[in-house]
C-alpha cells in the first residue's frame, strides 16, 4: 500500500524559547486532505491541537483545528502558531491584517513588531457566559482539591469566545500545584456543557507583571489531559474580569500566565473592550519554530 508523508511544522505559541509554551503541530497546505486524513494526523502528532491551513472562498485563509479526539471550532495558540509561522516564512506580505475562516466564524488577525519581536493579534468571538448549576464539591474533587479551595466570591461560569470551558475561581496559588484532574469525570459533573474543558484560575499570579494564573483542564473527548497555555480560554478570562471583577472600566489590558506547573510557561495577552453590553476581546503573542515532524499517511 501506498504512503503519503505529510510535513507538520511545531510552533511553541506565548513564548520566544523553544520547549515552552503551548506546542501547536501545523500543516501549510491541507488542501487536499479529507477529515479523516486531518483527524490522523492530529491523533498522530499527539499535541493538543494540530492546525490545517487551507484556501478560502470567504477570507484570505482556511483555517481548521484538530485534538487527538476531534475538530474543534478554534484554538488560540494554534492560531497564532499558524499566523507567526507563515509570516516568519514570507508566506503572508499582504500588510498588517489578514482574515481567516473558522468554524467560530470569520476573524481579523493583525500583525505587529514589539522590541523587535513579531506578535500576532486574533479577535475572538463575541463572549457568551452560562451559569454552572452543578456541584462544586464534585467539581473540587475532579480537579484534585476540596470546596474550601475554590473562590465563591465570584461566580463559576461556562465562558465561550469560540470554544466552551469552565471557569473555575481559585483562592491560592499554592492550590494549582495540588491539582490532579480526573478528566473522564466531567461531563458526568458539567451536565449544561459535558464536552467542556476545566478553567482554574486565581488573581494572585507568580510574575509581578501579570493579572491572572491558570491552568487547562481538556475535555476528555479531545484525548488530552492539560493544555499548557490557552489563547481561548484566556480571551473568554479577559471577558470574565471586565463582567464580573471590573464591571466598572470600559477597556481592559490583562497578561495571563499558564504552564509553570508543567514547566512549560508562556504569557497570553488579553485586550478587551466594553460598550454598553458589547464587548470585544482579542489576544496576542508570539511563538518560535521548534522542529518538524513527518506523519505517513496511508493513500
Amino acid at each position: 500500500m501506498k504512503m503519503s508523508k505529510i510535513k507538520v511544522y511545531q510552533y511553541d505559541a506565548f513564548t520566544d524559547t523553544p520547549n515552552k509554551g503551548n506546542p501547536a503541530g501545523i500543516v501549510l497546505n491541507a488542501n487536499n486532505l479529507s477529515d479523516e486524513q486531518m483527524q490522523e494526523i492530529a491523533y498522530k502528532v499527539g499535541f493538543n491541537e494540530t492546525v490545517f491551513v487551507a484556501e478560502s472562498d470567504n477570507a484570505d485563509l482556511k483555517i481548521r483545528y484538530f485534538t487527538p479526539g476531534h475538530e474543534i471550532n478554534l484554538c488560540g495558540h494554534g492560531t497564532v502558531a499558524t499566523l507567526y509561522s507563515l509570516r516568519s516564512k514570507g508566506l503572508i506580505n499582504n500588510g498588517d491584517k489578514i482574515t481567516i475562516e473558522t468554524k467560530a466564524g470569520i476573524l481579523q488577525v493583525d500583525f505587529f513588531e514589539k522590541d523587535k519581536t513579531l506578535y500576532v493579534l486574533m479577535e475572538q468571538a463575541p463572549p457568551i457566559f452560562k451559569p454552572f448549576e452543578g456541584s462544586i464539591e464534585e467539581l473540587s474533587y475532579a480537579i484534585g482539591l476540596t470546596p474550601n479551595d475554590i473562590d465563591t466570591s465570584i461566580p463559576i461560569v461556562y465562558g465561550s469566545t469560540g470554544t466552551w470551558t469552565l471557569l473555575v475561581p481559585i483562592k491560592t496559588l499554592e492550590a494549582f500545584s495540588r491539582m490532579m484532574p480526573q478528566n473522564k469525570l466531567f461531563p458526568t459533573i458539567l451536565k449544561e456543557i459535558p464536552q467542556c474543558s476545566v478553567h482554574p484560575f486565581c488573581l494572585r499570579t507568580i510574575k509581578k507583571h501579570t493579572n491572572m494564573h491558570a491552568r487547562h483542564f481538556s475535555s476528555p473527548f479531545s484525548g488530552t489531559i492539560e493544555d499548557p497555555v490557552t489563547g481561548t480560554a484566556s480571551g473568554v478570562m479577559g471577558a470574565y474580569y471586565i463582567t464580573y471583577i471590573t464591571p466598572e472600566v470600559n477597556d481592559l489590558e490583562l497578561i495571563v500566565e499558564q504552564g509553570d506547573e508543567v514547566k512549560r510557561d508562556g504569557e497570553v495577552h488579553v485586550h478587551v473592550t466594553k460598550q454598553d453590553n458589547d464587548i470585544k476581546v482579542a489576544i496576542y503573542g508570539t511563538a518560535v519554530y521548534t522542529d518538524e515532524i513527518t506523519i505517513e499517511l496511508k493513500s
